[in-house]
């Protein structure tokens, strides 16, 4: 196997944040692996919601903010229809948008059911770690 071949496959498994690989091309063999120095792992913690009564909760709902720092998408692709529109009803674990971070879709769900009141960021746009993105009331 060539030596750029072997480059090749190391940048790829530093792109897709792989910890080993392992590719077979005829006789030839060769498996990579990254040592635990080298992973970073990042843990996320569950999307925030703001209770009633709570500072900055209205009186009508819960507020779902994001638990990462990404790019809001409201649908799994391009031309797809929105995962949820404001009037919509929602059950707990439904998708409600995708945050891309470090080139990872993570798809972000309701943690709880009710009806979507607001929606406060757009397609595209920049979120950070807190930012509110739906109001779900009851």
């Amino acid at each position: 196997m060539k030596d750029s071949d072997i480059r090749k496959y190391a940048e790829l498994m530093q792109e897709l944040g792989l910890t080993a690989i392992e590719v077979k091309n005829g006789d030839d063999s060769v498996r990579l692996e990254r040592g635990a120095a080298a992973v970073q792992g990042v843990m996320y913690p569950a999307p925030e919601r703001v209770e009633k009564g709570a500072k900055g909760a209205s009186e009508d709902g819960a507020v779902v903010k994001s638990p990462i720092v990404g790019v809001f998408y409201a649908s799994s692709a391009e031309n797809a229809p929105p995962y949820v529109s404001v009037g919509d009803k929602v059950k707990k674990g439904q998708v409600l948008c995708i945050i891309e971070a470090m080139k990872l879709m993570n798809e972000i769900c309701a943690e709880e059911s009710g009806e979507i009141s607001e929606i406060f960021v757009t397609n595209g746009q920049v979120v950070e770690y807190g930012t509110p993105l739906f109001k779900i009331k009851k």
